[in-house]
């Protein structure tokens, strides 16, 4: 496994009450505005790129620096892109979420974010009869990207997080929930919610707790 750095002294970067936005692959030609940003990474799947990433992350707020999140998905098929930093260790599911995530940083560059968020949704790929190979995807995933010393956090909601991991699994080293669809007194692990998320005028709007 790679050595994670523990989140407990995680500071949350959004002040509570202000509103900001996400962004990513479909939001290239928007202008949203609000008091901070979380831009997406991938293309919708691990291992893609968004081709607008350093032009969203360029104009978006930088005080605090725009938060990643990426796509994360359990797939056996994706054993090839296990990347140098990420074999070895742990089992093929939990090398396959660390290249998920070592894939995103090496795509992120040198810009600097305030935190990193895992996309974890139905529609992706995961395991129906062996949930224990998403958990084990997810907590490789948080892994790798507790090693950049930043807060690491999870986006979902209660009922995609249960059909996903069973629903009684907080990796160790998160931070904190982002909640689809929920307040900030529901979150679907034990780390508590800093982002809830609603949808007007065509982009995804982020409430902080």
């Amino acid at each position: 496994m790679v050595n994670a750095l523990p989140a407990a002294a995680a500071t949350d970067p959004y002040n509570s009450g202000t509103t900001g936005y996400d962004v990513s692959y479909p939001n290239c030609s928007a202008t949203p505005t609000g008091a901070f940003a979380i831009v997406g990474v991938n293309h919708g799947r691990p291992f893609t790129a968004n081709g607008c990433l350093g032009a969203e992350y360029s104009s978006a707020p930088q005080s605090p620096a725009p938060s990643f999140y990426i796509n994360t998905a359990y797939s056996g098929a994706y054993r090839r892109n296990i990347t140098a930093a990420c074999a070895g260790g742990g089992t093929l599911a939990y090398q396959i979420g660390c290249s998920e995530a070592d894939y995103s940083l090496q795509r992120a560059g040198g810009l600097v974010g305030s935190m990193w968020w895992l996309d974890v949704e139905t529609g992706n790929s995961w395991s129906t009869n062996n949930l224990a190979l998403n958990r084990d995807a997810i907590q490789g995933a948080v892994d790798r990207l507790n090693q950049t010393g930043l807060p690491v956090g999870v986006y979902s909601t209660a009922s995609m997080w249960k059909t996903i991991t069973g629903g009684s699994f907080t990796p160790n080293g998160l931070a904190a929930d982002w909640v689809a669809a929920g307040s900030c007194s529901t979150p679907f692990t034990t780390s508590p919610v800093w982002l809830t998320q609603s949808t007007f005028g065509g982009v995804d709007h982020d409430t902080a707790c």
